[in-house]
């Protein structure tokens, strides 16, 4: 028996499991502390109320036998949420078809199960600093990873070099964790260079709802050409609170390696995956009718109030930052070692967040705010960083 030695080559310590274990650490250390978490991106506020009523209607419906459902009939998920998620995509203007959309229990299992489609002789092309899982899945699969530089000087939005040969290409707008979003024009850039070279986008798209720039597009097959190179995840997480309730989808569309990538997935997910509970399911659809949209836009409303707070509060202490706009995350410049910032705000001003260099070698000197919090909560974390940020 051999185990597969490229976990060994992952870091030993998960970013947000380092980051509990030093808050456990400080917290047992004085237990009255006042800690406000604005580190890992987790939602606070309740699910929509018309999400939770087509969850009980949906669980009474188990407790019948009339009406009792086990395994879902498609991989795909149920047709009712297909078909809801693809009206979702309509009403801003992007078609993508019921058959394209395969249901999942979040975009975090689908970025990491994607890789399965692709043969280990894979260059891989990844932003740094970027989210864990895109990297960490290949190297435990054992590509090889290359990276083109976010940072400062491109406004952690870096654009394609055509002297970089890749097959595999993942991009993340708006951007987790650097708050950066790509416009029209230069999303079109990366379409291009990916069509170009045969390439394939894995486009993570989970913070599509938090876009207000109409420069800014929410689905990368509003360009023009991705409907033949790229793959779309997205997740009810941010745009309906389902971080605990799970559940998400990815778009494959039909003109991606002339269907074939398509019929792999849907034959990995009916292998490897039983689908998503059919209450999850019905919840999903809630959060896409009109009514569950409206609902959801109250709580998406208040995360971009905190955010534009944390945001100004930046901007008044002269730090340079990106976010804070169509994206719930701020990243701010801490000209140090993050990781001693993230000591240093925990002890000196009791609040928690995520350090650069977690992200990768470009993150160094920055660190991550969320605005997933109260208002309230919020407010009194930019009133303890402006003491220590004076």
């Amino acid at each position: 028996m051999k185990l597969n030695t490229n976990y060994d080559k992952l870091q030993n310590s998960y970013l947000f499991v380092e980051i509990a274990n030093r808050l456990k650490k400080y917290t047992a250390a004085n237990p009255s502390a006042n800690i406000i978490k604005m580190g890992i991106g987790d939602v606070t506020r309740p699910l929509a109320p018309c999400v939770v009523e087509a969850g009980l209607k949906a669980m009474s419906e188990m407790g019948k036998a009339e009406t009792f459902r086990g395994y879902s009939p498609d991989s795909q998920g149920y047709e009712f949420l297909r078909n809801a998620i693809s009206a979702y995509y309509a009403s801003f203007g992007v078609k993508v078809g019921a058959g394209e959309i395969h249901v999942s229990d979040g975009a975090k299992s689908d970025c990491g199960n994607i890789v399965d489609m692709f043969d280990t002789d894979n260059t891989v092309l990844i932003p740094d600093p970027v989210y864990p899982v895109y990297f960490d899945s290949n190297i435990m699969s054992g590509r090889k990873v290359v990276f083109c530089d976010a940072t400062e000087e491109n406004d952690f939005a870096p654009l394609p070099d055509d002297k970089t040969d890749c097959d595999i290409i993942y991009l993340c707008s708006p951007n987790n964790p650097t708050g950066s979003a790509y416009t029209f024009t230069q999303l079109k850039k990366w379409v291009d260079f990916a069509n170009a070279r045969g390439a394939v986008i894995i486009y993570d798209a989970a913070y599509e709802a938090f876009v207000t720039d109409s420069d800014v597009p929410r689905s990368i097959f509003a360009i023009d050409g991705a409907r033949t190179c790229a793959i779309e995840l997205c997740s009810f997480s941010k745009t309906a609170g389902f971080t605990g309730t799970r559940c998400g989808y990815t778009v494959v569309p039909n003109e991606l390696c002339g269907g074939k990538l398509a019929k792999m997935w849907a034959r990995r997910q009916s292998t490897k995956f039983n689908g998503t509970s059919y209450i999850q399911q019905r919840m999903a659809e809630a959060a896409y009718s009109a009514e569950g949209v409206k609902q959801n836009l109250e709580n998406i409303h208040a995360y971009q109030k905190n955010a534009k707070l944390i945001s100004d509060t930046l901007t008044e202490a002269g730090i340079y930052h990106t976010g804070g706009k169509n994206s719930p995350y701020i990243w701010l410049k801490c000209n140090g070692d993050s990781w001693d910032f993230f000591d240093k705000l925990l002890t000196q001003a009791n609040v928690v967040g995520t350090p650069g260099s977690g992200f990768g070698k470009n993150g160094e000197g920055f660190f991550r705010l969320t605005a997933f919090n109260t208002y309230e909560k919020t407010q009194e974390a930019m009133q303890r960083m402006k003491k220590i940020l004076g």
